[in-house]
């Protein structure tokens, strides 16, 4: 145990500043009418008849988990996260949502709406593709600090984004 140094609690093993935006408030209901989607959705891409049972779902049950979202102007909102559920909830004819309101900027909702969506299975290979692309150019990132925010490694960014310069007719079969 030399070497350690004690007393610090927990705190110490924590890095502050950085880490997870923080949430203004906890879960509010909001208009429907008063969400705009993001720009910078990865996916691109909503099946019909899925959508339509999750908003038979939402008819039945209601919308079991928030949407993720940012003030844009006050009364108005920005989706990070949901926007099938969202779909599905105008669909059910819901006139609100309950959301989640997170504290932060356009490249931090980008990133974060990036993030929801690569860690699901159904996200293609050309959407990760184009939403890496699109974050590069955005936030003028290099693709090291890409990987490091979204959990991947530099040659799995670099090997995806290859993707994007193959021929149109080859993009089609992976899509």
């Amino acid at each position: 145990m030399a070497g350690l140094k004690q007393g610090k609690g927990l705190g110490s093993l924590i890095p502050s500043g950085g880490g997870v935006p923080p949430v203004t408030g906890g879960v509010l209901e909001i208009a429907v009418s008063a969400i705009e989607l993001n720009p910078h959705q990865p996916r691109t891409r909503f099946a019909d008849a899925p959508l339509s049972e999750l908003a038979d779902s939402i008819r039945a049950v209601g919308v079991l988990q928030p949407l993720l979202v940012r003030t844009v102007r006050p009364g108005a909102y920005q989706l990070i996260a949901g926007e099938r559920r969202l779909k599905a909830a105008q669909r059910a004819g819901l006139a609100t949502v309950p959301v989640i309101v997170r504290d932060t900027d356009d490249a931090g909702s980008a990133e974060q709406a990036l993030i929801e969506n690569l860690h699901r299975e159904d996200l293609g290979a050309l959407e990760e593709a184009a939403a890496y692309q699109q974050l590069l150019e955005d936030f003028r990132l290099t693709h090291d600090q890409l990987a490091s925010r979204v959990g991947k490694s530099r040659v799995t960014i670099t090997n995806a984004l290859r993707l994007l310069t193959l021929p149109a007719a080859v993009q089609q079969l992976i899509a």
